[in-house]
């Protein structure tokens, strides 16, 4: 196959692929009750595309921050005649409106606790990415999901980007040769920064609801909105932020379900902000035939090696053949190891606003609601992957490397390291048993 005919039929099978749920979905007779909890700026994005899809009847809105809630019923009062009813305690909520549907969507460390209790309502469940805070709340989010026999998609939305359907059906093709090693990375670029003062929570935000589970810190603008990713009590990262899409398109392409080795070193070379996360990163995981690397940076970006005008992300996937990129805006990208052979490019098709492709996501949610069938991002899916960016955080936390028993999900004859499977959580919060 040429290349030109290799990129058309590519192309048409990723649009295919986008577009056939949109096509094949069937309107319910009644609309699903659908609530999002978390009503931030990623949330209201997943729930624009839900309105979108025209099957959701918006039923509840609910935060810990009023401000956030505002917003939000602002930006659908102008997009649905659905009068949703404003909570701040997702409990009251699930209890009083029993949605259909619910869109969890908070900082990491309430992923679980939302998802499994909308799970126990007898809700289907959208949640984002990275599933949980730790690796145990992830089994228990699996294990509600069987209980209870609900549909739970994560919101790994690259699943179903066109671009990215069309780079694994090359790579599973065997065009790039036999793949023994993956980079996955992500380089941005950014200073030292420097010390915010913890102050008094705004008015409207329930400080001390939004840390819940987490311990009880000082509130500080860097954390909400939007900043707590690199706060490790809230998330992981961004290895657990970024690195889940990443690392999942390599869980993808190989079908393999875990690593057997993992190791993880970085630090805070140049960070003197208030976060804590690591501002570089290397991670090193062990599979059956191939090693996978994760590299990140928050300082310096890369402009030795960017792949696109704005960033320097994605997975280099190295194979006998040739060296294949896969990108984010730029789409993917086959280096042939021959010189006489062409390069072939795929571009990107993504949604506005944030260049995504939830909505294709969605449509894919709906139909396997209507199907009983597990979505293409099912929730053992994206705990897989949010395992292996797990445990890459607990070999940084650990200073050492860890073996992994995937399949008891231990780490074998390593109490030290075992006691980092999960967390304590605070006060009247109890860590998920499914």
């Amino acid at each position: 196959m040429d290349r030109r005919t290799f990129i058309e039929k590519s192309a048409l099978a990723g649009a295919a692929f986008s577009s056939l749920p949109l096509l094949a979905a069937l309107k319910r007779a009644s609309p699903y009750r659908t609530a999002l909890i978390g009503a931030g700026w990623w949330g209201t994005n997943i729930l624009r595309c839900a309105i979108q899809a025209g099957e959701s009847k918006l039923v509840a809105l609910c935060d810990v921050d009023q401000n956030q809630l505002k917003i939000c019923s602002e930006v659908f009062s102008k997009l649905t005649p659905d009068k949703p009813k404003l909570y701040k305690d997702y409990r009251e909520m699930l209890a009083k409106e029993k949605p259909e549907i619910v869109i969890v969507a908070t900082p990491d460390h309430w992923h679980a606790l939302c998802c499994i209790a909308a799970i126990e309502s007898g809700a289907h469940v959208y949640v984002e990415k990275p599933i949980s805070h730790t690796i145990k709340e992830g089994r228990a989010m699996v294990n509600a999901t069987r209980k209870h026999g609900r549909i739970v998609q994560v919101g790994t939305h690259r699943r179903v980007s066109p671009h990215n359907v069309s780079g694994m059906e090359f790579l599973k093709s065997g065009k790039a040769g036999k793949i023994g090693m993956a980079r996955a990375f992500v380089h941005y670029g950014g200073g030292p920064g420097q010390k915010t003062p913890d102050a008094e929570p705004p008015q409207g935000l329930d400080w001390d609801f939004y840390c819940g589970p987490a311990p009880l810190v000082p509130y500080n603008k860097t954390i909400h909105p939007k900043g707590f990713r690199n706060y490790l009590n809230f998330a992981n990262g961004t290895l657990g932020d970024w690195g889940i899409h990443w690392l999942d398109q390599v869980l993808w392409w190989s079908e393999q379900k875990y690593p057997k080795k993992v190791y993880s070193t970085g630090g805070r070379a140049i960070r003197q902000d208030n976060t804590d996360a690591p501002d570089h990163q290397v991670a090193v995981y062990d599979f059956d035939g191939f090693t996978l690397e994760w590299e990140h940076r928050n300082f310096a970006a890369n402009n030795a090696e960017k792949t696109h005008p704005n960033q320097a992300v994605g997975v280099y996937f190295y194979g006998t053949e040739g060296t294949f990129h896969m990108g984010w805006l730029d789409g993917w990208t086959f280096y042939p190891t021959n010189p006489n052979k062409p390069v072939i490019h795929q571009d990107a098709q993504l949604n506005k606003p944030d260049d995504q492709n939830i909505q294709q996501l969605w449509a894919n949610f709906l139909e396997s609601i209507k199907s009983n069938k597990p979505p293409v991002c099912e929730i053992e899916v994206g705990q897989r992957s949010t395992n292996v960016a797990l445990l890459g955080m607990l070999s940084y936390k650990l200073g050492r490397s860890i073996i992994w028993d995937g399949e008891k999900e231990i780490i074998p004859g390593d109490e030290e390291a075992n006691k980092l499977l999960s967390r304590n959580y605070r006060g009247e919060w109890k860590y998920p048993e499914v």
